[in-house]
């Protein structure tokens, strides 16, 4: 989260005349109080400590998971992640009534009650799903479609009959099979995040192989994830949308457009009469970026530009990259929000996880 993912994203809005000062508001932190209505009160006060002291004793880091299994100590560890949820919770609160809420911070779908994982410190995404159920609220939707199985929002509502859990995700990415902690191999339970996963009723999973592309996006949407809201009729929606299955993005192996993402957000724009779009993984700021500004036209109703005007593409331009792909980025990558389509052929495993999860084992 050290690439430059939010700020390019709004610059970008801003840039194009998309974000105007009356419909942008600063995310509040939430405070302590609001984070224990999921998380563990001893671990939030000790990523407060953590994140003053920056060094803390060897049982918190075994208690809580912080500063190992690929949860760093940095500067920012709780002000940050208190902040996206503060977003989260207020886009939940202002959506109430009915309405669209984006907060590009949110989507920290991995965060556990009482630990840290995946890089994700605590859940905003859990967080706006029980602001809008303490609003009285009985039917939310959540969608998932990050390239990492959304694992800490499943596990917070598996057996809540108010929450379906929806995640699309690529097969063996996350959880790593070698860490199976809620993976079930042990217990003869189904893989975490695998097609028979369904914790504890409401979670539905569609792992996909390496290479997902669009054509094959636009199949689960109708056959799989289109049912599943029709039969659920949520009265909200949140949607967690990561820009990491992209194909330019360096932690996964899928292979979709910006185009694919943004015909999802269109699509659950019609779903509820409330929704929240929250943000995610990516790691390429510049896809990162530009599709995550795209969301925001589409939540809108804007057209994406063939070619951004000049103040867009100073944005995209002023943005750098340590990663290898950052030394010479395409030319594109400056100068369009949109991707080139990538469709190609629906395979056969595809096709079996959309007749996996429509198939009834309870729950719905």
């Amino acid at each position: 989260m050290a690439i430059p993912r939010v700020s390019t994203c709004i610059d970008l809005c801003r840039a194009l005349a998309w974000l105007p000062a009356e419909v942008y508001v600063d995310s509040p932190r939430a405070t302590p109080a609001e984070l224990a209505r999921f998380h563990d009160p001893a671990y939030i006060e000790a990523l407060i400590e953590t994140e003053r002291s920056q060094r803390p004793p060897a049982a918190v880091r075994r208690r809580f998971n912080i500063g190992r299994d690929g949860n760093p100590i940095f500067p920012e560890l709780f002000r940050r992640p208190a902040t996206a949820c503060g977003g989260s919770i207020l886009g939940a609160r202002l959506v109430r009534d009915g309405g669209v809420a984006y907060n590009p911070a949110g989507g920290t779908h991995h965060g556990r009650p009482d630990r840290a994982s995946g890089f994700c410190y605590l859940n905003d995404p859990v967080l706006a799903i029980l602001a809008l159920l303490d609003g009285g609220l009985q039917r939310v939707l959540y969608l998932d479609v990050d390239a990492h199985h959304g694992d800490g929002v499943q596990a917070a509502f598996a057996e809540d009959g108010r929450v379906l859990t929806v995640s699309v995700h690529e097969t063996g990415r996350w959880p790593m099979p070698a860490a199976g902690r809620e993976g079930g191999l042990a217990t003869g339970e189904a893989p975490s995040g695998s097609a028979a996963d369904r914790a504890g009723g409401m979670a539905r999973n569609l792992p996909v192989p390496r290479g997902f592309n669009d054509s094959e996006m636009a199949f689960l949407l109708d056959a799989a994830i289109l049912p599943l809201a029709e039969a659920f009729e949520p009265e909200a929606v949140v949607l967690q949308c990561g820009a990491d299955a992209l194909e330019e993005d360096p932690l996964s192996r899928l292979s979709l457009s910006n185009l694919a993402l943004w015909r999802v957000v269109g699509a659950t724009k019609d779903m509820a009469s409330r929704l929240l779009v929250l943000g995610g993984g990516g790691y390429n700021p510049w896809s990162v970026g530009r599709c995550w500004a795209g969301v925001w036209a589409t939540l809108n109703g804007f057209d994406v530009p063939d070619r951004v005007p000049a103040a867009g593409e100073a944005v995209l331009r002023g943005v750098t990259w340590r990663h290898s792909r950052g030394r010479r980025p395409p030319d594109h990558w400056f100068t369009t929000l949109a991707d080139r389509p990538r469709p190609g052929p629906i395979r056969p495993e595809v096709r079996a996880v959309a007749g996996a999860v429509l198939v009834p084992k309870g729950g719905l």
